[in-house]
């Protein structure tokens, strides 16, 4: 059998709840509706560390976060301690490999990401594999003008022609057109920046906010009026930011609309091309978003509205059209089981499960009972007492926090937006316990110690924290990037 293709498709915050075909009636996803309809949903498909780059790291080495050694966003990915990747396997296997998009694991320093020195990934060791055609960018999500940009293979930026999701998209093609010519297999991967903030009308096109002119959003169901006392100052919310959520919202929407037009051509050109009957094609998010819910913004916590992502796996003639399973896939999960599909070897060091026979329905697979996840700290700043683990099954979420040992357990077939707490309920200790024990016991099969976020500053990235600045400093210590350097 001819060796299949790899399409990765993947936006930045796009969480489940957010597009049509999960029920939203405010999203307009036709294209991405469609493609769930020819695809395998896979609902329950978890984000292990709902972070940028601890995600991105997940995915490429198919290793937790404690193991990764990205506990936050602006630390560089050591390549020396993952020799084997999800394109280097490809490459070893004959396979092309193309990148385009956001990166998010070559971070320098803190505020200053659209200096070259600190977004140009140069060609070698710390692409992880991909030697192959590579435009792409450490962090910005700025989508018009001089801050939408990318790099090749030289410090030199690129700026977008147009939005940068269009631009992207167009690139897509061309690889695609290029690939297809080439005797040979291919893994793309395409990592879309929205529907990341910032939130504001001039960072997605009119045509869209036109669309949704008439829209009335509103607060979450499970929306409260304090901050979350665990969230770091990426996740708290000021008075003014929570008079803007539902401006957010409509701005989120709009630029999830863009890029389910992006989709669509997408889709369309894989089909055009001749691609669709030997290409995996995976759609996905990196994390979710909360818009104040449980009192809180952004990522990076275990409920459901930042690590439950849309999780859609097309292959034409394998798997069937418009079908379902609900098995608990975890970011680490993702790197072995395709390419046990590719019919590729997964690493020995590869911490996920390889979930192929679960797929495919074959009878006595292994099932994993529940996903782990994690948080390691604030969002970008080596700061300790936001660090939690949770353990997420198709029915409960069980977490704690490591500052003062509280726990948390939610039933959310019951209660779906988790907003009953049952850990001190007496009724539910057993499954408490239960679920604390599994948790437990899958840290020690990783080496999770649990430890807190300084604690890898000291002893694990070193070098690789490439220069503190005064705005870094100013926000560790007062919480505020207001102050000047």
């Amino acid at each position: 059998m001819e060796r299949p293709n790899l399409i990765y498709i993947f936006a930045d915050q796009l969480r489940y709840q957010s597009v049509g075909y999960a029920g939203d009636s405010k999203a307009q996803t036709p294209n991405i509706d469609r493609l769930r309809n020819e695809s395998l949903d896979l609902f329950n498909a978890v984000s292990g560390h709902p972070v940028c780059a601890p995600y991105r790291a997940s995915l490429f080495t198919g290793k937790y976060t404690t193991s990764t050694g990205m506990v936050i966003n602006e630390i560089r990915l050591n390549p020396s301690h993952h020799p084997r990747c999800f394109a280097h396997i490809l490459n070893e296997n004959g396979y092309d490999s193309a990148y385009i998009g956001k990166w998010h694991l070559y971070a320098a320093q803190f505020g200053n990401h659209l200096d070259p020195r600190n977004s140009f990934i140069p060609p070698g060791p710390d692409r992880l594999g991909f030697n192959g055609y590579f435009a792409a960018y450490n962090f910005h999500h700025n989508y018009y003008g001089s801050a939408a940009y990318y790099h090749l293979d030289s410090p030199g930026k690129i700026y977008c022609e147009a939005y940068e999701p269009d631009t992207q998209t167009n690139m897509a093609i061309e690889q695609l057109e290029r690939l297809g010519r080439k005797n040979k297999p291919f893994g793309l991967f395409l990592s879309l920046g929205t529907p990341h903030l910032p939130w504001t009308p001039e960072n997605v096109p009119g045509k869209y906010m036109e669309r949704f002119k008439d829209t009335e959003f509103t607060l979450p169901e499970n929306y409260l009026p304090k901050n979350d006392p665990y969230a770091d100052r990426w996740a708290q919310l000021n008075e003014k930011e929570r008079n803007d959520l539902t401006s957010w919202m409509k701005i989120y929407y709009a630029m999830t609309a863009n890029l389910d037009d992006n989709i669509g051509r997408l889709m369309a050109a894989i089909k055009n091309l001749g691609l669709e009957d030997n290409s995996i094609i995976i759609f996905t998010s990196d994390h979710g978003e909360l818009f104040g819910a449980h009192g809180r913004h952004a990522k990076n916590i275990f409920y459901d509205e930042a690590v439950r992502v849309p999780f859609l796996l097309k292959w034409k003639g394998r798997f069937t059209a418009n079908s379902s399973r609900d098995i608990c896939l975890n970011t680490v999960d993702i790197m072995p089981t395709l390419l046990s599909m590719m019919e590729l070897p997964v690493p020995e060091a590869v911490e996920g499960k390889d979930l192929k026979d679960a797929l495919f329905g074959k009878p006595g697979a292994f099932e994993p009972e529940g996903a782990l996840m994690m948080g390691t700290g604030a969002t970008a700043i080596f700061e300790d007492g936001h660090e939690w683990r949770a353990y997420r099954t198709k029915r409960y979420t069980y977490a704690v926090y490591r500052v003062d040992n509280r726990e948390l357990l939610f039933d959310n077939q019951v209660d779906p937006l988790q907003m009953k707490d049952l850990a001190g309920d007496p009724a539910y200790a057993g499954i408490k316990a239960s679920l604390r024990d599994k948790m437990r016991f899958k840290m020690a099969e990783i080496n999770d110690t649990f430890e807190c976020c300084t604690w890898y500053e000291k002893n694990w990235v070193r070098d690789r924290l490439i220069k503190r600045t005064a705005l870094m400093d100013c926000i560790r210590i007062t919480g505020s990037a207001s102050c000047s350097e």
